[in-house]
């Protein structure tokens, strides 16, 4: 028996998902804050069962070095000895011998329900192990209870009662970069390419794939296409090769079936299109690929998240609780009855089973529901709505600093537009082709292959127009009739936004509805919790952060490595959750010269305690006498030898890269979004000047006039941060307890 009076167990269970190491590491690390034992379950139920070594303490650093490794450190597997109740008894004779009493499940539906049947069943096994002399009474007194959380590890992002399920973004990343790949040799043999995704109950990942790829056409079990659906497919891939397309994708659910429950595989798919199209058809099968690679930076964070809210849950609960999941909801935790959430999921089962197709997709959500509606407009080249005699012209333009997604929006926003049946314009040049009147029709197939393109195409430009220039800009709308204005930007956007709106009564030509989108990496813009881009800029960051502990695990050695963001920090802080930064430098907290004496000294009791690798990251503002630089030589200075000291600025790297599938799937529902508000402002004869943003999940609108009530102008940042609320987190995870170290590695990283 334990000394400590609390002991935790931890599995994961069914199949791995990425983010499940990263969500281990926040219960052992929060548990061990908290003054409680943690054991790791090795090998899911099937180690309960058998125990032994297969049930054993976890210390501090032994999860040095596990937030960027796919897959389970602590494994899995399947355990049919688990679903007996004499296997049931076993494993609780092996929790009571470590007095484990609380359990965090990683897992899926089956994983999390067999542990409720556990749980229920707890009383009557200690009496049956006290019967048969296994244990005391002592024991079974101590211990009368079983107390779980569950978390969802499942790629499938099936789970009814959180937003993402753990593994299901880094899923989305293998996917995309599949698609991308395939598009690139289709397109050079003018081929068409079926690809297969997983998803045997749920279409998430062949919907959203479909989405952030770019494809023609796609199957998905919530939805299965009506009879005839075979001469619609064909008939919508001759539309887009003769609109200049020269490759065809479609992606199939590995769970889809037609109206009548047949299932629809890639090879039945690529037969009909050889057949009726004569296109040269291959057929990819991603399969467990998309269980593998590293974890995304948002299955990294959001992970840490739910395992250490997991253990925070446990410490609180009571025999008389009940079971939670712990999720997340608009990236803040959610708490929701367990068995609710795992029968809510099956129910969507069922009702596909029973061909409830429209009750299957509801229960999906509202914005699964959006998403269906978005591809259907977006994979068609021709207009749903018949344009009218003159055509509404709509332009689209960037603002500010680049922003991977810009293209992504760009594209959504012409497609959608013309599926409207409004005329489609580019600026070139940011507003200052707009001063210049460089504006052309962009068509269907202008836009093609923009998906997956970084940078700008139309150009970005942080030029705000001028006092002068206003008179140039009214011009040139009124020259090109141009009848509404997107702008895809940042915060210089937003301002040249605002300054067109205030002066509508001087320049007639601004009254016309306009509205901005947010694309910044820094994330710093009012009334949405993400903007385009940023969600890219952390990945590179994570994934440069990476590469850097590998190279600095060799020695023993600091990194000092300072990120964008301007005077927000949310790359720093959220990087810094994801990569398990030591110690993090914020805008909004400052640099203090005794912050630093602190942080110099636990640098150096650590070194001393056996740590190989120290990371810091700042933001490029932090603070403006403390740079990089200098904490890197204070550092070093302070070290005495004792460490090496690098630095690295990762600097416009940030920018670049192709747009992450969060960002292409964001940029298209704010395009979506932006599209049918300035459609009904012309429809009404408005002329709001407005921006969009995604709040607590939600769409919304905002009058432009609003923004500086919503911003703190001097440091160029919303006066309200949700992520600032993860702080005590991020605090939890760097902050060594002094908990003893494991025998099998005395270091700290």
């Amino acid at each position: 028996m334990t000394d400590h009076p609390i002991s935790i167990g931890v599995l994961t269970s069914g199949g791995d998902a990425q983010g499940m190491n990263a969500a281990v590491r926040a219960v052992v690390r929060t548990a061990l804050q908290e003054g409680a034992a943690v054991h790791a379950i090795y090998e899911g139920y099937q180690g309960m069962v058998d125990g032994g070594d297969r049930v054993r303490p976890l210390f501090w650093d032994d999860m040095g070095s596990v937030l960027h490794r796919g897959g389970t450190v602590i494994g899995t597997a399947r355990c049919p000895a688990f679903r007996e109740r004499d296997g049931r008894r076993r494993a609780a004779r092996n929790l009571l011998q470590r007095g484990i009493d609380r359990l965090v499940i990683i897992g899926g539906d089956g994983s999390l329900t067999g542990a409720n049947l556990f749980r229920q069943e707890w009383p009557e096994l200690l009496t049956e192990l006290i019967q048969a002399g296994e244990i005391d009474e002592a024991a079974a007194q101590a211990h009368p209870a079983l107390m779980i959380v569950g978390l969802v590890g499942s790629i499938d992002n099936d789970m009814v009662g959180t937003d993402m399920t753990i593994g299901a973004d880094s899923a989305l990343h293998r996917i995309i970069e599949a698609i991308d790949a395939l598009t690139s040799t289709a397109a050079s043999h003018q081929r068409s390419f079926v690809v297969e995704v997983m998803g045997r109950h749920c279409g998430y990942l062949a919907l959203t794939s479909a989405i952030a790829g770019g494809t023609d056409y796609v199957l998905i079990p919530e939805y299965p296409p009506a009879e005839g659906w075979e001469d619609r497919m064909c008939a919508l891939l001759r539309h887009g090769r003769a609109a200049g397309r020269r490759d065809s994708i479609v992606v199939v659910a590995e769970g889809a079936t037609d109206r009548a429950g047949n299932p629809i595989n890639g090879d039945y798919i690529r037969q009909i299109l050889e057949d009726r199209l004569g296109e040269d058809t291959r057929v990819t099968i991603l399969g467990h690929v998309q269980r593998g690679g590293t974890p995304s930076a948002y299955d990294r964070w959001m992970s840490t998240l739910v395992g250490h809210a997991a253990v925070q849950e446990l410490l609180a609960a009571t025999p008389d609780s009940e079971p939670q999941l712990i999720g997340v909801r608009y990236n803040r935790v959610q708490r929701l009855p367990l068995m609710q959430c795992v029968e809510q999921t099956r129910e969507v089962a069922r009702t596909i089973a029973e061909k409830d197709y429209a009750k299957a997709t509801e229960l999906r959500g509202s914005s699964f529901t959006e998403m269906t509606k978005i591809f259907r407009a977006m994979a068609e080249a021709l207009p749903s709505v018949t344009p009218s005699v003159r055509p509404r012209r709509i332009a689209v333009l960037h603002g500010g600093g680049l922003a991977p997604g810009m293209n992504t929006a760009a594209r959504a926003a012409v497609r959608l537009g013309r599926d409207r049946g409004h005329m489609m314009l580019g600026v070139r040049g940011s507003f200052a082709g707009l001063v210049d009147g460089r504006i052309e029709e962009l068509t269907w197939g202008d836009v093609e292959g923009w998906t997956a393109l970084g940078g700008a195409e139309l150009g970005a430009s942080r030029q705000v127009p001028t006092t002068e220039q206003l008179y140039t800009v009214a011009r040139s709308l009124e020259t090109h009739s141009i009848d509404a204005l997107l702008v895809i930007g940042g915060w210089k956007a937003y301002q040249a936004l605002h300054r067109l709106d205030s002066e509508r009564e001087r320049y007639p030509a601004f009254k016309i509805p306009m509205v901005c989108l947010p694309a910044t990496i820094d994330n710093n813009l009012p009334g949405s919790d993400l903007s385009i881009g940023a969600d890219t800029a952390l990945n590179v960051i994570v994934e440069a952060l990476d590469r850097i502990k590998q190279s600095a695990m060799a020695a023993r050695r600091c990194f000092v490595v300072e990120v964008m963001g301007r005077h927000c920090g949310y790359l720093a802080m959220m990087s810094g959750l994801a990569a398990g930064a030591e110690r993090i430098y914020l805008p909004e907290e400052g640099i203090t010269l005794k912050d630093l004496q602190a942080d110099v000294e636990q640098m150096i009791d650590s070194f001393r305690g056996g740590r190989r690798f120290y990371l810091t990251i700042r933001n490029e503002y932090a603070n403006p006498q403390y740079t990089t630089d200098f904490l890197a030589r204070l550092f070093e200075e302070e070290g005495n030898h004792l460490f090496d000291v690098r630095q690295a600025v990762l600097g416009h790297i940030q920018q670049g890269g192709n747009p992450s599938p969060f960002d292409r799937i964001l940029a298209t529902r704010l395009a979506a979004y932006g599209i049918d508000f300035l459609s009904k402002e012309m429809e009404r004869g408005s002329a709001t000047g407005a921006f969009i943003g995604l709040t607590e999940g939600k769409l919304a609108t905002f009058p432009i006039k609003q923004m500086p009530d919503m911003v703190d102008a001097a440091n160029r940042r919303p006066l309200e941060q949700w992520w600032l609320e993860l702080r005590p987190v991020v605090q939890a995870m760097s902050s060594h307890p002094n908990a003893r170290r494991s025998p099998n590695n005395g270091s700290i990283c």
